[in-house]
């Protein structure tokens, strides 16, 4: 019998994402595909970190996190979301983000169950599910206010619906699920005794008066709740790998038991950086995150129009999506590679947020970068004209 690789490799191939960072790295262009941010990390974090290796925190954490950073990160949801979270038992820190999520589909889910999540979606919310050997089922939202309704939902259950992702604000839409858009999922949820995993990783990053609104802190929500967030996005550590889940305890012991499997525990040195972020900084550091990404996003959208490329103007998160149909190509990958041909400037082809053949008319950019980045991408962009 000959030697292959197991059923399950095939759930995680490698991202669209990155196969257009390699591409951008091949041709030396500006890489506006990718969520890195450039942007410098606030001095309170480095520091933190920088400390906590000369005293000698570089050993194994418990497998939940270091408490300091738990109790950073409860005191954290009180500020913002009015919530009461328990450090000790209600919390885990995990490797990042997407660490958290893929510990609670393991401790959660079955094989076979199914969890309904928003398209366009995060390939990486897809793939993770899968990897889990549950299976994913799409909600198309309605552009141009990404909108959805009750009877959407409905349509979808089946005896094995067992959650609902929601990821607010969402990547790559930039929608922001507005109190009564939540409430809908809350009834849904409570109606058909659902978890509700939600991906709030860009929580502070708002234009427009927009505001973020925790699932978990609805009324009668908290239980069901499977809240995942992180630093990387807030303080650009994207590399860091540090992101939680917040939950019930009931779930948070399985959660962690599945992180101490998979990752043991987040680097310990850089807990304590991303804590001393959480206590140290103040609510203007969170206000001025929105206040600079609006004019990135300004700038960008901007560039963007004036390039024939117009764009979904989002609400939230810092990623673009633009009308690329006038472009040479049939598909949604030629018309990147297009624009990375002709102007140096990677995106991510819209079919790699869709499940189903769509989103070949547009693609998605990421503007999370320095001002001068942007002038120069909006700058190579005219090329296209």
């Amino acid at each position: 019998m000959a030697l292959t690789l197991s059923e399950r490799h095939g759930f995680v191939m490698q991202s669209e994402i990155r196969n257009m960072s390699n591409e951008c790295r091949r041709v030396g262009g500006i890489n506006l595909s990718q969520g890195v941010c450039d942007t410098p990390v606030p001095d309170i974090v480095q520091k933190g970190a920088r400390e906590a290796i000369r005293e000698g925190i570089n050993t194994y954490t418990h497998y939940a996190g270091l408490l300091e950073l738990r109790e950073a990160i409860a005191l954290k949801q009180k500020r913002f979301s009015g919530m009461s979270v328990d450090p000790e038992s209600e919390i885990i820190v995990s490797a990042g983000a997407t660490g958290s999520l893929y510990c609670a589909f393991q401790a959660l889910l079955n094989p076979g169950d199914e969890v309904i999540l928003f398209e366009p979606y995060y390939g990486y919310h897809v793939s993770t599910l899968l990897a889990s050997e549950a299976v994913p089922v799409y909600l198309p939202l309605t552009f141009p206010q990404w909108s959805f309704t009750s009877h959407d939902l409905e349509s979808l259950v089946t005896p094995r619906t067992r959650g609902i992702i929601v990821n607010t604000p969402a990547n790559p839409s930039g929608k922001v699920f507005t109190r009564e858009e939540l409430d809908v999922v809350a009834a849904f949820a409570e109606r058909y005794d659902l978890f509700v995993f939600t991906d709030e990783i860009y929580e502070h990053f708002l234009y427009g008066g927009h505001t973020h609104h925790s699932f978990a802190a609805l009324p009668g929500m908290k239980e069901r709740t499977i809240t995942v967030s992180g630093a990387s996005k807030t303080f650009s550590v994207t590399g860091w790998r540090i992101g939680y889940a917040v939950c019930d305890a009931r779930w948070a012991q399985a959660i962690g038991y599945f992180n101490d499997l998979v990752y043991v525990c987040a680097p310990a040195p850089l807990q304590i950086g991303v804590a001393k972020g959480f206590q140290e900084l103040s609510d203007d550091y969170y206000r001025a995150l929105s206040v600079e990404y609006e004019a990135k996003r300004d700038l960008f959208c901007r560039a963007l129009s004036a390039a024939g490329l117009a764009p979904a103007i989002p609400d939230g998160a810092y990623y673009v999506l633009a009308d690329v149909s006038q472009l040479p190509g049939k598909t949604a990958k030629e018309r990147a590679m297009h624009i990375l041909q002709k102007t140096g400037v990677a995106s991510v082809p819209g079919s790699a947020f869709y499940h189903d053949g769509r989103g070949e008319e547009m693609v998605r950019f990421c503007f999370a970068k320095e001002d001068g980045v942007l002038e120069e991408a909006g700058r190579r962009l005219q090329l296209l004209v």
